[in-house]
């Protein structure tokens, strides 16, 4: 189907029915109400949990969707949504919050393509990552904000410039043809950080997210990896320079989902600047440090873009309803893209999944790894496809796979444990044992069947 149809066909389904939404700025004591609200109506397919505190001891909580609240089912892939990182960008705060009301009342009315996508899909979503900043830009309201007012957290620190900065390992590692992938932290990288910071980096290390969107608003476009740029010699902070990773068309295909089902992002034009399909690298926008989205992709499995919402960061409410109803299709067709690649399940010869299997694809230098359960989610635009499975102690095992436009291709690997051999005995030093008496030393049974413990 055209890429200019999808987005139609999906609007069309969605007005099946029109879910009951309030159009109103939340403070923290609202939108907690309003996720709980959420909860209560939809108990079954959601849960609440929180990954931590604010500089100021407000929750970051996160409301899941999935047919099985709080598990992780092996091969049904994990994707999430972070809005309100700065905290006086405040569209994506209130956007989460619609999203999260639309899948609960949808669900409920029998949507065939919102059930389908919580049965299928296990979805956390994270309405705000910077409670204290929003405070702050709150209190100024949505006429006379400024435009740094709130931006950062209550210890003064802008979040998106707080992750540890894999970029230069990377751009280093790449130079000696090292990997670019599940980069180890530093020593010291908890001291660094924020708490808020802290709390998504652990969050993030507990589940195997496969697919991810970072909210933001000052601009009309979606972004995509790499935000920094290798060139660290011109110190202005507007340097642009092209820098794609391994998986640069895929990104761009998950930007262009978004800008294309959004009702004007994919024009180019707005807010004064002019993107090709609404969509850009973020290093050839403007070079950007310790950031988010480059993070996601360099210490874990997860895709993530960026997407800037609005011109105005904090909209007036009787905007609302219009950004809710442009982003509505494009939320929801976003989620749809964690569904396409290849998965599969690592396992060794009894069937027992392998946790932390490398799964690599020729011709793209970035690999993934298997979950607790040995279940993986490598995205992959359609195509042929060498894919290898290596875990340590086990055979490597490769296999040519086609994926599809439409569900991931399903691609099991079992791999075989590798023989250790037990090298011979050396004869003791001063030893008055002969080559007769090694050969009529009783061998182990295990050893001259040749298996393992």
């Amino acid at each position: 189907m055209s890429r200019w149809l999808r987005p139609l066909v999906g609007a069309l389904l969605l007005l099946e029915g029109a879910a009951a939404l309030s159009f109103l700025h939340h403070r923290y004591e609202e939108l907690v109400q309003a996720l709980f609200r959420v909860q209560s109506q939809c108990p079954y397919v959601t849960r609440i949990y929180s990954i931590g505190r604010s500089v100021e001891g407000r929750h970051l909580y996160v409301l899941e969707f999935s047919d099985s609240p709080g598990v992780h089912e092996p091969l049904e892939p994990e994707f999430k949504y972070v809005g309100n990182m700065h905290g006086n960008e405040v569209l994506g705060r209130e956007l989460l919050l619609q999203l999260s009301e639309f899948l609960c009342e949808e669900y409920r009315r029998g949507n065939e393509r919102i059930t389908r996508l919580i049965h299928d899909t296990r979805i956390h979503i994270m309405p705000s990552m910077n409670p204290d900043g929003y405070e702050v830009a709150a209190k100024q309201g949505p006429d006379s904000n400024g435009y740094l007012t709130g931006r950062n957290n209550a210890n003064g620190v802008d979040l998106n410039r707080n992750f540890p900065d894999l970029n230069t390992l990377m751009y280093y590692s790449r130079e000696i043809s090292g990997p670019n992938h599940h980069i180890p932290l530093p020593d010291n990288w908890k001291s660094q950080v924020e708490p808020e910071t802290l709390a998504v980096i652990q969050w993030i290390s507990s589940y195997n997210f496969v697919l991810s969107a970072n909210l933001h608003g000052g601009a009309v476009v979606a972004n995509y990896p790499y935000d920094k740029s290798q060139d660290q010699r011109f110190r202005s902070h507007r340097r642009t320079v092209n820098t794609p990773t391994p998986d640069d068309k895929l990104f761009q295909k998950l930007a262009k989902t978004y800008s294309y089902a959004h009702s004007w992002m994919h024009r180019g034009w707005n807010c004064g600047d002019y993107f090709a399909d609404g969509i850009t690298n973020g290093a050839s926008w403007y070079s950007l440090s310790k950031g988010m989205q480059d993070f996601n992709y360099l210490y874990t499995n997860c895709f993530e873009i960026t997407l800037e919402l609005s011109c105005n960061k904090f909209p007036p409410e009787e905007d609302l309803e219009r950004q809710w109803m442009a982003n509505r299709e494009a939320l929801v067709a976003f989620i749809e893209e964690v569904h396409q690649g290849i998965k599969g399940l690592v396992s060794d010869e009894n069937n027992n999944g392998i946790a932390g299997a490398v799964i690599s694809v020729q011709g793209i230098s970035h690999d993934i790894t298997s979950g607790d359960m040995g279940d993986y989610f490598r995205l992959l635009l359609p195509g042929t496809y060498t894919v290898t499975a290596s875990a340590e102690g086990y055979h490597p095992q490769t296999v040519t796979t086609t994926v599809g436009p439409a569900a991931p291709s399903l691609v099991h690997f079992q791999l075989k444990q590798e023989v250790v051999r037990k090298p011979p005995e050396r004869k003791a030093s001063g030893s008055r044992m002969n080559n007769k008496a090694l050969q009529k030393k009783v061998v182990p049974r295990a050893t001259r069947r040749g298996t393992q413990r």
